[in-house]
């Protein structure tokens, strides 16, 4: 099957000189939920609106869905967009964002959209200004929906909303990706959110590619080691330490088995190797990011598997 995204040195420098993203290696298989993550500035927003085609790539090569991002109409018409704030146009009615969706999207969906703002309880008459945060994020996602695409993108979606109104947001985006079989990437801070709905995983730092691919398989790779000092030492090749703390008498590592042969070539830590949760998982990656100079992790190749 031909990947929903498929990236090659993928780089963009901004006018001033900033780095927003250097040399993005990346395949993204079709049809499935990928969380984005990354501290600010890590170039999370860049990749989304290279992805949209809202922006070009200053060097490198970026394929969607077998295309161009934005070569033409057919290719804009495969690709929903939700911006930062998820963008709505204040001063229109809800109403009139049908309309105008339906003006603007060749396989526009009327009657999707239509019971989607009823099952809302949204005013057709109402001004997008005066509805609350909750009710302009799902606006923008029966627009988004409605146009039937094959790929959705949403860069921060629920970062303002309230635990009720990110909890009905998910459910319906999670209800439109079986109805669309889409691929969706979905861009959050929120790691308890990502966990619940997403099954593939990209995490980018300071620029640059740290990890990808579908999220059991990350999970799986991925040991947290107590041990002393002396065996922790000797780690085997294929053995990449994301994280360690040491107070002496014990150490606490966070490890990523490469090499599937951690159990067998340490039995004296297996005892102590325990999988890891998502988040403390990212948040290890994170970390490290934060004592690496930038730049270090630019340029990794990582293929997500099917």
């Amino acid at each position: 099957m031909m990947p929903a995204l498929r990236t090659e040195r993928l780089s963009k420098r901004y006018r001033g000189g900033h780095q927003a993203l250097s040399e993005v290696t990346l395949t993204l298989p079709a049809g499935r939920v990928v969380g984005l993550v990354g501290p600010n500035g890590a170039g999370k927003s860049t990749l989304l609106n290279l992805i949209a085609g809202t922006i070009r790539p200053t060097s490198g090569m970026i394929e969607v869905l077998g295309g161009r991002p934005a070569a033409n109409a057919a290719q804009l018409n495969k690709v929903g967009f939700v911006a930062q704030d998820t963008p709505v146009y204040r001063g229109l009615t809800v109403a009139e964002h049908l309309r105008l969706g339906a003006k603007l999207n060749a396989n526009w969906d009327a009657g999707l959209a239509r019971r989607r703002i009823a099952h809302l309880g949204l005013d057709p008459a109402q001004k997008a200004g005066r509805l609350s945060g909750g009710q302009r994020a799902q606006l923008a996602l029966a627009v988004a929906t409605a146009k039937r695409p094959e790929m959705l993108i949403f860069d921060e979606p629920v970062a303002a909303l309230d635990p009720l109104a990110r909890r009905a947001f998910l459910q319906y985006l999670m209800e439109s990706v079986a109805d669309l079989e889409a691929t969706v990437i979905l861009s959050s801070h929120l790691l308890g959110d990502l966990e619940r709905v997403c099954d593939h995983l990209v995490v980018l730092t300071a620029s640059g590619l740290q990890l990808a691919g579908d999220v059991d398989d990350i999970l799986a790779a991925h040991y947290r080691l107590v041990g002393r000092p002396e065996h922790i030492d000797k780690l085997p090749p294929g053995v990449e330490v994301i994280q360690a703390e040491h107070n002496g008498r014990q150490s606490t590592l966070i490890v990523r088995d490469t090499s599937g042969m951690l159990p067998r070539l340490l039995p004296e830590l297996l005892p102590t190797a325990t999988p890891l949760e998502l988040e403390d998982m990212v948040l290890a990656y994170l970390d490290r990011a934060v004592t690496t100079p930038i730049g270090a992790s630019a340029g990794h190749s990582l293929e997500g598997s099917r």
